[in-house]
């Protein structure tokens, strides 16, 4: 991997109004850090940090930044942030790390070909769209593929199978699945019909049986007798009614 070049100055003053100043000379806040480094406050320029973004490895990629005149650090560029509308890098933190010591960084996976499994009507799925990796800085990949062609239905790939470069370890247990073919599970309605429809069909005797009551017109009409028997007696009611002689 080749190392790129960037330069920084010392930031001493601190604050929104120093960040403003800052800004407004066309550099941006960043910090520099690491196990034997004390947070160092430093000023970058952004098109450098975009410079770094762009390159094959990405954040992976092994700095050489120079810190004023006299002073030079090995760094990676571990975070950064940018505007949400503007999309301009505001801030950026670099991690000291030492070229004769592995590190841990997080490298693409990408699986090539087209499996078995796939082609007999399943769906991949790739669990780790980034494997995590331990190795020395110069040895980072910029992505890890993997062949999956021969990969069947219900089958996968584990950790342990992954064909990963020399002095370069994935940090994951051997069983660890990285990437499986599966059958996508059919739609239960397709195979019984929907639970609303079954109880709206159970419920239709019910409703049939319920008609007799619901129509128990000669029972009401039974009673019209009686109500007529209520009218019957109107005429008793009349003569009963009728004016005393004299």
């Amino acid at each position: 991997m080749q190392t790129l070049k960037l330069s920084a100055e010392p930031r001493n003053e601190s604050g929104k109004g120093a960040v403003r100043r800052l800004r407004a000379t066309g550099k941006i806040p960043a910090i520099a850090y690491g196990p034997k480094l004390d947070a160092t406050s430093l000023a970058i320029s952004p098109k450098d940090v975009t410079r770094v973004l762009a390159t094959e490895h990405g954040r992976n990629s092994v700095i050489e930044l120079s810190v004023g005149a006299d002073r030079k650090l090995t760094v990676l560029l571990t975070d950064f942030q940018y505007h949400p509308v503007t999309r301009e890098i505001l801030h950026a933190d670099f991690r000291e790390i030492k070229e004769d010591e592995p590190i841990d960084v997080d490298v693409p996976f990408e699986a090539t070909g087209k499996a078995k499994g796939v082609v007999a009507g399943g769906v991949l799925r790739v669990v780790y769209r980034k494997l995590p990796i331990r190795c020395l800085p110069a040895l980072v990949p910029a992505k890890i593929t993997h062949d999956v062609t021969e990969l069947e239905l219900d089958h996968a790939v584990h950790a342990k199978e992954i064909k990963l470069p020399e002095g370069v370890t994935v940090r994951l247990p051997p069983e660890q699945t990285v990437a499986a073919v599966a059958m996508e599970k059919k739609r239960e309605e397709e195979a019984a019909p929907a639970p609303g429809a079954a109880a709206a069909a159970g419920a239709a005797p019910a409703a049939g049986g319920a008609a007799p009551a619901a129509g128990a017109a000669p029972a009401a009409g039974a009673a019209a007798p009686a109500a007529g028997g209520k009218g019957a007696a109107a005429p008793a009611a009349a003569k009963g009614g009728a004016k005393p002689s004299k």
